[in-house]
């Protein structure tokens, strides 16, 4: 992996080369951002990393759009690098990069997420005394050298994450809408964000014993919304425990059961490929859920890969991250301990 003892891991992303087939690990630190040539899994090699734009942070956040990686981070004045991942193609490993844009309408943010479908993206956790108070940044990136700002969405107040997507799910009433569906530290708020200039808020959802309402991800067919709530685990002492919402009608989402895992550990994002749940659950590695049996109120651990065997205790150690999404059966997993894992599906 990527170690040095200064050094801790945050997120991570991928890009496949669509050119070369090869893929890549895109890795956050404290200092920079790792670009990682995972073609060959067991030989990975550092072909570059990118520098943080100010100040040194624990908190890192890329994503991907028409081959260039957007970076943000807690870090202040950051804003946003914008890197064109085709220069890895040509390079003598490991190079020290310069970003291609460097993005300042605004300064430190928490995250960023990426609507591929509208080449827009939404950064998350910005300045909470802001114009839209820590709430989503709309950005067009459809030049992806090029952004530009245009508003946000401040009602639901500060956003931690949040998922857009160009909805064609079972609501019949908002079928081409883009909807954001944002994880605001106590609640869930689903807005519709289609008219830049005039979001309009869904609803919003609140749930029991609410700790930290961390990060979400819609389910393949987008009837349901799986949640995780950082801090349940560290102030109540339940298992690591997995919220799922039907979200049938989004004017009236409805909380539908808890899966408790078998761990004590901090859940923190997951992300569902097809039946398959990923979810990054800090001391306790990655965890694979089977959604297969979600209709009736049930979810199954199939299998998990713990980066962190020293314990399981509901502390901020081990899996930050995990990135699901490649072709290939690769799947990333950045560690804040101990940084690039790559294990294969198939090894479950």
């Amino acid at each position: 992996g990527i170690n040095n003892v200064n050094l801790a891991g945050n997120d991570s992303w991928g890009w496949t080369d669509p050119d070369t087939g090869k893929e890549y690990a895109l890795v956050g630190l404290n200092s920079h951002t790792a670009f990682v040539d995972i073609s060959n899994p067991s030989m990975p090699i550092l072909v570059g990393v990118l520098p943080t734009a100010t100040l040194n942070s624990i908190w890192r956040d890329i994503k991907v759009y028409q081959n260039h990686a957007f970076i943000v981070s807690e870090a202040s004045g950051h804003g946003m690098q914008v890197f064109d991942l085709t220069r890895l193609r040509d390079t003598i490993p490991p190079e020290i990069f310069t970003a291609d844009t460097h993005f300042t309408d605004f300064g430190s943010a928490h995250n960023i997420v990426i609507n591929e479908a509208s080449g827009y993206a939404y950064v998350v956790g910005a300045n909470r005394s802001g114009p839209f108070s820590g709430g989503a940044l709309f950005i067009n990136i459809q030049n992806p050298t090029m952004p530009i700002s245009e508003g946000g969405f401040g009602d639901g107040g500060y956003s931690h994450d949040a998922q857009v997507i160009n909805y064609d799910g079972p609501d019949v009433d908002y079928i081409g809408k883009e909807i954001l569906v944002g994880s605001n530290e106590n609640e869930i708020v689903i807005a519709d964000v289609t008219n830049k200039s005039n979001p309009v808020t869904i609803s919003t959802i609140n749930y029991s014993n609410i700790g930290y309402t961390h990060q979400g991800w819609f389910s393949q067919d987008l009837k349901y919304f799986i949640v995780g709530d950082e801090l349940d685990e560290l102030n109540i002492g339940t298992n690591t425990r997995t919220l799922i919402f039907d979200f049938s009608d989004l004017d009236n989402p409805i909380y539908d059961f808890d899966y408790l895992g078998t761990t004590l550990a901090i859940d923190h994002n997951g992300y569902p490929n097809g039946n398959d749940y990923y979810l990054a659950n800090y001391t306790a590695g990655v965890r694979v859920l089977d959604l297969s049996q979600i209709e009736n109120n049930n979810l199954t651990e199939i299998g998990f890969f713990d980066t962190y065997p020293e314990n399981d205790n509901a502390a901020f150690d081990g899996v930050w991250n995990v990135y699901p999404f490649l072709m290939s059966d690769n799947i990333i997993i950045s560690d804040i301990d101990r940084g690039l894992f790559i294990i294969r599906r198939s090894d479950f």
